[in-house]
């Protein structure tokens, strides 16, 4: 075609367009508004022809370029009913590069050039440019004037004809129904930038839009945060403010400027506020420094708005992104333009750090169902399709809650009036059940001709994902395809606006109409794409927190993205996602699948709350019920939710969720936003059990939302509503609701501010739950008025067991009938006694009403009330106003109120005056148990016991006795009481009135006084020790910190003398502690660190001492000669025996020589203690001089210099041995000839020990030298004193010399010991051992000279004394000609060799006849010491062979063991076990014992031996006729090893004892077994435990058991045997009459074969062993008659067996039970007693085991009453079980009488640890350790 022809053509397709776009101007018009958003279109146009007005339109797009040209042309195409031949030339013309370039016509050129440009705006240099000129005032105001017109036109424009939005408006557009607005009165951190505390959005108070700005306010920036999650409307009210702006309504602002930062992030350069005002919104049409100097100094009343705050990027440098976000951080804090308005769009989370702290925070919190339905009315207007949508509305809950969020409502419209007319009525549920259907819907509806491009959608959608990677949401034509925006125009998913970047420069930026579209168009391309695989599409699914987080790099704009990818993985989105992926149905459900799977994992994982719900979002949108149920039972079964916003569709989403859950789960929202509608959506959710909500923003209409989904939730046992502003009217609701949830266990109405009327209103609703066991109405104001009306409820009530209030707090407690107390939950904050209990008869109350201004008159109305009440448990009146008269009101009825437990009046205004009244009023109190009166701490506390007539019974009995463990240390029993009147400032004058108060307590029980931290000084101690006679037998006196002197102090020893009850006087004087106590006691202070708190009354169980030694304990206090004179002279009439117990910081000679020379004038002394007292190293020589001087010291302890102790005979005891101990006391070598010689006056030492001292190699030979002038008996210990190898070959050499030395032992290793015992006798035989001696060569010479002098060594062991076999082997040439030698052991551990030889006592015969070897190679290093020992053992009887190697250099050591065997031809015993044997070796030690015939025993135990190699042992047994002890255990006997092992016993006449246990021998291998064993008449052991032999090899062996006359041990242990094998076993054991030990355990035996072997058990019965074998009490029982009174039984083990009321009972002596095992036998209390009266049937009881047992402290005290009489008992398990703190310490009790015990294992009872610690620090016996830590002996007994 030429040029003419070309133009000719372009000229008629031209006038074709302008034709066609004149046919429809409206929608030329609007994209005209989409393409040129800047363009107005002015009103002077339409006075043209319609198609000049066209042309001039087509030009205006046609020069902004090629790619908005071929947009519209597609647009043009797309959208308008073109012919198809015009449609072919348009887009081969126009829609490619080549046809843009093509003239236009004639109609294009003639047109002026100023018609081309026409419109509002006018070009304008920039405001920085252009110079600033004087101007007057009137002509500023007259340019600002113009500008003001200017910006309210451009307004009106551009919202004059539709209603604002992001995007160009679709038909049904017009419709804006306001959001809910809600301030929030929260701080705002402005260094963090983040929203300190709880949202509390105030509830009930919509903000309207004129709300929004107090311009009352006229100082300081202004600023206001609209806060909204994603689709809430921000940016359309933003722009629904611009358009009340442009129509007059916001009349205080003049000026109203909208920004974008999504724009303003394009942004690189520095701001000025002119450049942002002008460059980027609107230029002043002249100098535009004036206007801005007028905005200036009218800045209140501009409007600032700031879009999508949460999409501002951080600055960067001075010049980089974020420079505007510098710009506006001044406009908020005032520092430009001060005084002006902003307001700032933002999703919720961390703000920046620019907004002040002050700045207003409003919530945007969507729709309700009001507004919900407004929205659909306006959309559906005039159209019948309106009716329609509401009902499917109303029927479609997932839908409403949809609906919830604007842009969710506007989608469900759009989507609704796509499918209503085609649809039947409810198909929304199955149409639109999701967010993401809901959204592919709107895709399908806003395609004009129902047709979808999938390549165009495809392709919009990569664009769309590559914006949010990169954190883009503004495009250009330079980033989309002209088809592609045509496409999106077409469907409306894309918006334009001109985007300004600075003066001149703009141009047309595109957007996706909705973040939340843009999400799911990339989630679309994920899915149905063939670029991306699954790796890439997983790491998509994600979950993000809700609070929005910044970078500096990039937005975070993926809020709904793995949203969207999780409903699109719904199967129901599959055929359109295979319709986009163009049929390739395999790829797409491959993605969908792995979507599924990463939401799998995300599900079982700890997630935070935000995250949580983000999960249940995504899974409900995929309708996977099994991924929904994994989702479900995977969440905890406490869910918080902290201060995070969430909306009705977030706790819909979530009641959705746990549909799919049957385990209950707890709900806590914390400080979370929620809308008043929200509780609508837990509507029907039967698995919440707790549901409790904090927040300010919950009101009225909260309340009645959550009221009406109340009695929906049938698991509801919690429910709490706390710091809300909740009214009378919401209050209303929720009453009427709580009876219709009778599960109710917990309601909590916390800090709402309620009036004293509403709470009446709640508590009467309390009989009306029956289960209800708290209700919390702490943190509401209450009067006294009305809280005296709440006690008369908990009165009146009768579920109502505690009433607390508190200044704010108000508890009730109440217990509901129809269960027990042990199943009621109680409160964690209050502590409540055992004294509770349903078992009563009567209903017991607790009062607490602390700090509630009660008076006197309060205390009468309250007294009236209570007589006529239930039993008070407690009632703590404490921090009120009785002052005296109230108190005295309330002593005086405190007896007819029956409190059982506790009346407290602390804190009252109780006066010294008013004490004596209160102790007059409670006098003839029988119940009175304790008083605690302190005036200075504002103390006043009465304790009650039960009163005497409800003790009786046993039942009542075990009540007390728990109380007693419950309550040790406040609750005393009824014997008890105690009266502590402590800082009241008591004066001596007070005294003698005070006792006559005091004399009717007296009478009522043992009194326990505490006068402590008073003024009594020296006279009133004189005074109160002459009145103490007429108060009677006191329990124990107090007078600590009440200012004694030391004389006074003294002083008080008399009272030892002139009170029969006073038995211990504990003085500390520097810290004034000083207490008398009684006998009866049985407690000390905790101060004194001795002993526990434990109750006084212990007497009842029988803890009476025969002889209870008086004792005075003086500490911190000087101890000079004078005192310690006076001291002795007041003790010498004290009654005896008398423990004194001294300590003070230093004691010096002179003093401590005067106590000793006081000593013989002390007969009735039992004990003198010096403890942590410093002492002169003079000290240990003057301690041992009294041995000798005072024949009544009979043990001196000296520790440290710091700890001496001197234990005294009584007068009737005999003159015997004494014990001196000596230790870390610094001794050195010039002390030794002094201390042996004034030990050496003794008649009979029996013990020294001078270990830990300074002796060193010097000193002990010193001391060994006066070793035969000293008269030692015992024990000499010289442990730790620093010696070396010379003191121990000293020590050899000096044997000779010490006739009485029987046994000597060194250890020169890490232990340091060195011990020496002696004999009253001169010893023919001596031992010696010496341990890690290090001996060099020079020294084996000295010892080996020193043994051969010594003729009485019997015994020599050297452990790891570093001997080579050189050295060796001089030693061993001793042992040829062993002077006295019989035993020699020889241990290196350290090269893994022991040897020990034994020769016998016969001279004649040198030779050895017994050789153990262990931890050796025979093969190896050792073969040369082997073969020397070989030739010293020739005539050996006894081989041992313990953990050898024979497996390495096999030949070498098996022939050296074989060519042993050989040579031993008298060798009558060979053991190897535990050994390593190759089969090799196993074949040359079979060759060898087949020529040991004169082999009596032989042990093959514990070895791993192949079954060959078994074989090869089972062969050489063949022949060996005499052999009589054969032990096989552990060997792995096949078939055929047990073949030649039965051939073998078959020959075995003399056979004694069989042990063949662990040898997996079954029922077969037993019969054969029996068969051979029937030879076997000399048979008295035999070991089968732990194999498989059942019923039938049971039956085999029953028939040749009787046959076995001399039988009398067999042990069937584990053997899988039930009741049917037991009984033919009892039956045959019936008939061996000589069996001493039976064990058949771990065997399924039952009472039957209890009751067989019960019949008639062998009389001469030793060990009976029956553990684990499924008896009952029945068994049981019988068992116990059986062994009743038998002469010969020793052990008995019925462990872990069912023993519960059928355990051991034994009416005759056993004289020789050594053991009683009952391990897990289901003892408890009630069965104890008989069980201990039968133990002290057993004189000879060592052991008894009661672990894991049910025992508490009955049981304790049982056992500790029958301690004492158990002479010979030494240890007692009671691991497992229940007894407490009060049980052990009458265990410790038990001990203290006299015992020989040396544990008692407490571990894993209830015990604490630190009343452990003390326990086993007075009573070391205790053992509560995990491990058995047995104590050694007390030394010196």
């Amino acid at each position: 075609m030429d040029p003419v022809d070309l133009q000719l053509g372009n000229k008629n397709l031209w006038s074709c367009l302008v034709r066609l776009l004149s046919k429809d101007p409206e929608w030329l018009d609007a994209k005209m508004k989409f393409f040129l958003p800047n363009t107005d279109l002015d009103s002077r146009n339409e006075t043209l022809d319609p198609e000049q007005r066209v042309i001039l339109q087509l030009n205006k797009l046609h020069v902004q370029g090629s790619a908005t040209w071929q947009s519209f042309i597609h647009c043009v195409c797309m959208q308008l009913e073109v012919p198809l031949e015009l449609e072919v030339l348009l887009l081969s013309t126009f829609g490619c590069d080549d046809g843009f370039t093509s003239q236009l016509g004639t109609e294009g050129k003639s047109l002026p050039k100023s018609q081309l440009h026409q419109g509002l705006k006018r070009p304008h240099q920039s405001c920085g440019s252009s110079p600033r000129r004087k101007q007057c005032r009137k002509q500023q105001l007259e340019l600002a004037k113009k500008y003001l017109q200017l910006l309210r036109t451009s307004a009106q424009q551009r919202y004059g004809s539709r209603i604002p939005g992001s995007g160009q408006p679709h038909a049904f557009h017009q419709v804006y129904v306001p959001p809910i607005l809600r301030r929030a009165t929260a701080s705002l951190d402005t260094q963090e930038g983040a929203i300190m505390g709880d949202l509390k959005v105030e509830d009930g108070t919509d903000v309207s839009i004129s709300d929004l700005f107090n311009t009352r306010v006229n100082k300081g920036p202004r600023v206001t945060v609209l806060l909204g999650k994603s689709g809430m409307g921000k940016t359309t009210l933003a722009h629904r403010l611009c358009q009340k702006w442009a129509e007059g309504h916001l009349d205080c602002f003049q000026a109203l400027f909208l920004f974008e930062f999504r724009q303003l992030n394009l942004i690189t350069r520095f701001l000025t506020p002119s450049q942002l005002l002008f460059d980027l919104y609107l230029s002043p049409e002249l100098d535009p420094d004036a206007v801005f100097q007028y905005l200036e100094e009218n800045s209140d009343q501009v409007l600032l708005i700031f879009d999508g705050l949460d999409e501002a990027l951080q600055p960067t440098g001075p010049d980089g992104p974020g420079s505007v976000l510098t710009l506006f951080s001044r406009l908020c804090r005032g520092t430009l333009l001060p005084g002006c308005r902003v307001m700032a769009t933002s999703r919720p989370g961390k703000l920046p750090a620019c907004l002040p702290a002050e700045a207003a925070m409003v919530y945007i919190l969507g729709f309700d169902g009001p507004r919900v339905e407004e929205y659909v009315n306006h959309f559906f207007s005039a159209q019948p399709s309106r009716e329609g949508a509401l009902v499917e509305l109303q029927t479609n809950g997932r839908l409403r809650s949809l609906c919830a969020v604007p842009a969710l409502c506007q989608v469900a419209c759009l989507c609704l009036h796509h499918l209503l007319p085609d649809h039947a009525p409810g198909q929304s549920v199955a149409l639109l059940p999701t967010m993401t259907q809901l959204y592919m819907q709107m895709v399908l509806a806003l395609s004009p001709r129902g047709h979808l491009p999938t390549t165009s959608l495809l392709d919009l959608g990569e664009v769309a994902l590559r914006g949010l990677e990169t954190g883009k949401v503004i495009f250009y034509v330079k980033d989309i395809a002209p088809p592609l925006i045509a496409f999106g125009a077409t469907h409306s998913l894309l918006t334009s606006f001109c985007v300004r970047t600075g003066p001149g420069h703009q141009q047309t930026g595109y957007a996706f109409t909705h973040v939340s579209l843009q999400e799911f168009l990339a989630a679309l391309h994920l899915m149905a794409s063939p670029k991306v695989d699954k790796d890439t599409l997983t790491q998509h699914v994600t979950l993000h927190s809700r609070w929005v987080q910044r970078t500096k790099a990039r937005l975070n704009l993926s809020d709904h993205l793995p949203t969207f990818l999780a409903g699109l993985a719904s199967c129901t989105c599959r055929p359109f996602l295979s319709h986009l992926a163009q049929g390739n149905e395999d790829c797409v459900g491959t993605k969908q699948a792995a979507v599924v799977q990463v939401l799998k994992k995300l599900a079982t994982r700890k997630l935070t709350g935000p995250k949580v719900v983000e999960l249940c979002h995504c899974v409900n949108e995929t309708q996977e019920p099994e991924l929904a149920s994994l989702t479900a039972q995977s969440l905890p079964y406490q869910l918080p939710f902290h201060n995070f916003p969430l909306t009705c569709t977030d706790l819909a989403t979530l009641t959705n969720i746990l549909e799919h859950r049957e385990a209950p789960i707890h709900l806590d929202f914390d400080g979370c936003p929620l809308e008043p509608h929200c509780p609508e959506a837990l509507v029907g959710c039967g698995q919440i059990e707790n549901l409790s909500f904090k927040s300010r923003k919950c009101g009225d209409a909260f309340a009645e939302a959550l009221s009406r989904s109340l009695p929906t939730m049938g698991r509801l046992q919690m429910l709490g509503l706390a710091g809300s502003k909740i009214t009378a009217r919401g209050i209303s609701h929720l009453v009427k609701a709580l009876p219709l949830c009778p599960q109710l266990e917990e309601v909590s109405f916390r800090d709402n501010q309620l009036s004293d009327q509403v709470v009446l209103n709640i508590v009467e609703v309390l009989p009306h739950l029956p289960r209800l066991r708290k209700l919390d109405l702490s943190g509401n104001s209450v009067c006294v008025s009305t809280l005296l009306c709440l006690a008369r409820v908990a009165v009146t009530c009768p579920t109502i067991r505690t009433l607390q209030a508190r200044k704010a707090d108000l508890i009730f407690l109440l217990s509901p009938p129809t269960e027990t107390t042990a199943e009621l939950q109680r409160a964690p904050d209050l502590q409540e006694s055992d004294g509770q209990r349903k078992g009563a008869p009567s209903r017991s109350l607790t009062l607490r009403l602390q700090k509630c201004q009660l008076q006197v008159h309060d205390a009468e109305t309250l007294i009236a009330l209570l007589q006529e009440g239930p039993h008070l448990e407690e009632v703590d009146l404490s921090g009120n106003q009785l002052e005296d008269e109230g108190c005295r009101l309330m002593a005086e009825a405190a007896s007819q109120l029956h409190i059982t437990r506790k009346l407290d009046l602390s804190d009252n205004g109780l006066s010294l005056a008013g004490v004596h009244c209160v102790l007059r009023a409670v006098s003839a109190c029988w119940t009175l148990a304790e008083l605690r009166i302190s005036l200075q701490h504002k103390t006043v506390v009465f304790m009650f016991a039960q009163e005497p007539q409800e003790q009786e019974g046993p039942q009542e009995r075990a009540a007390f006795l728990d109380s007693l463990t419950l309550q040790m240390r406040s609750e005393l029993p009824l014997s008890s009481r105690r009266m502590r009147l402590t800082h009241c400032g008591l004066q001596a004058k007070h005294l003698e009135q005070l006792c006559k108060a005091l004399g009717g307590s007296c009478h009522l029980g043992h009194l326990h006084l505490d006068f402590s931290g008073n003024a009594l000084g020296d006279e009133g101690a004189t005074r109160l020790a002459q009145l103490l006679p007429g108060l009677g037998a006191l329990q124990s006196l107090n007078l600590s910190e009440n200012g004694l002197s030391l004389d006074a102090v003294l002083g008080l020893a008399r009272c030892f003398s002139t009170l029969q009850w006073l038995f211990h006087l504990d003085i500390s004087f520097e810290s004034q502690h000083i207490l008398l106590r009684g006998d009866k006691t049985g407690r000390d202070v905790w101060a004194t660190g001795s002993s526990p708190d434990f109750p006084a009354g212990a007497e009842f169980l029988g803890f009476r001492r025969r002889c209870i030694p008086r004792s005075l304990r003086l500490s911190e206090c000087p101890l000079e000669p004078p005192s310690l004179t006076h001291l002795c002279a007041t003790l010498k009439e004290c009654p005896g025996p008398l423990e004194l117990q001294l300590s003070c910081e230093f004691l010096s000679d002179q003093s401590l020589e005067t106590l000793l020379d006081c000593l013989p004038r002390l007969p009735q002394l039992s004990l003198l203690q010096l403890s942590q007292t410093g002492l002169s190293p003079k000290s240990p020589f003057l301690l041992a001089n009294t041995l000798s001087l005072c024949p009544r010291v009979k043990k001196v302890d000296l520790r440290s210099l710091h700890h001496a102790t001197l234990h005294f005979r009584s007068n009737e005891e005999q003159e015997g041995v004494c014990c001196g101990r000596f230790t870390g006391c610094s001794l050195s070598q010039e002390h030794v000839e002094s201390l042996c010689r004034l030990l050496s006056k003794c008649k009979d030492l029996s013990q020294v020990d001078l270990s830990a001292n300074l002796l060193g190699d010097s000193g002990l030979r010193c001391l060994l030298e006066c070793l035969p002038q000293m008269p030692i008996s015992g024990l000499l210990d010289l442990s730790h004193n620093s010696v070396s190898q010379e003191s121990a070959l000293y020590l050899v050499e000096t044997l000779p010399s010490c006739p009485r030395v029987r046994e000597a032992s060194v250890n020169l290793g890490s232990e340091q010991s060195f011990r020496i015992h002696f004999s009253k006798e001169d010893q023919a035989r001596k031992t010696l051992r010496l341990s890690e001696c290090s001996f060099r060569p020079e020294h084996v010479s000295r010892l080996a000279t020193s043994l051969s002098q010594s003729l009485q060594l019997m015994e020599l062991t050297l452990t790891q004394c570093c001997l080579d076999q050189e050295q060796l082997a001089i030693l061993l040439s001793l042992v040829g000609r062993p002077a006295g030698l019989f035993i020699l052991s020889i241990s290196k551990t350290q090269q893994q060799l022991c040897v020990q030889l034994e020769f016998p006592r016969r001279e004649e015969n040198p030779e050895a006849v017994a050789l153990r070897l262990a931890h050796c190679d025979l093969g190896t290093h050792h073969s040369l010491l082997v073969g020397q020992l070989m030739e010293t053992c020739a005539r050996l009887q006894q081989l041992s062979l313990s953990q050898v190697n024979l497996c390495e250099d096999s030949d070498a050591s098996s022939l050296l063991l074989q060519n042993l065997l050989l040579s031993l031809s008298e060798l009558k015993t060979f053991r190897l076990t535990s050994s390593c044997v190759s089969n090799e070796g196993l074949a040359h030690l079979a060759s060898g014992l087949g020529h040991c015939h004169h082999l009596e025993e032989l042990d093959l135990s514990n070895n791993q031996f192949d079954e060959e190699g078994t074989k090869e042992l089972m062969r050489a047994l063949e022949g060996k006729w005499m052999l009589k002890r054969l032990d096989l255990g552990h060997l792995l006997l096949n078939s055929s090893a047990l073949t030649l092992l039965t051939h073998g016993l078959s020959h075995m006449t003399r056979l004694q004892s069989l042990r063949l246990n662990r040898n997996s021998i079954g029922d077969v291998g037993c019969c054969h077994l029996s068969e051979a064993l029937r030879a076997a008449t000399s048979l008295e052991e035999l070991d089968l435990s732990h194999n498989q032999i059942g019923d039938a090899g049971v039956q085999h062996l029953a028939t040749i058991l009787p046959r076995l006359p001399e039988l009398r041990k067999i042990d069937l242990s584990m053997n899988s045997i039930s009741p049917a094998g037991g009984m033919q076993l009892a039956e045959s054991l019936v008939l061996c009459r000589h069996l001493e030990e039976l064990m058949l355990g771990c065997n399924a035996l039952g009472d039957p074969t209890a009751l067989g072997l019960a019949r008639e058990l062998p009389q001469h019965l030793r060990v009976l062993h029956l553990p684990f074998s499924h008896l009952g009490p029945g068994g049981a029982l019988s068992l116990t008659q059986a062994l009743d009174g038998s002469p010969h039984l020793e052990e008995i083990s019925l462990a872990e067996n069912n023993l519960a009321g059928g355990v051991l009972r034994f009416c005759k002596e056993l004289p020789l039970l050594r053991q009683i095992d009952l391990v897990s036998c289901k003892i408890d209390n009630q069965t104890v007693k008989l069980l201990t009266s039968s133990f002290t049937r057993c004189p000879a009881l060592e052991v008894i085991l009661l672990s894991w047992n049910l025992l508490g402290d009955e049981a304790a005290a049982e056992l500790a009453q029958v301690l004492p009489q158990m002479g010979r008992l030494k240890r007692v398990d009671l691991e497992k079980n229940q007894i407490t703190a009060f049980g052990a310490w009458l265990l410790a009790e038990g001990l203290a009488q006299g015992s020989s015990i040396q544990v008692i294992r407490l571990w894993n009872n209830p015990i604490p640890r630190d009343t452990a610690q003390r326990l086993k620090s007075q009573e070391p016996r205790l053992d509560f350790a995990f491990f058995d830590n047995q104590p050694q002996a007390p030394w010196g007994t």
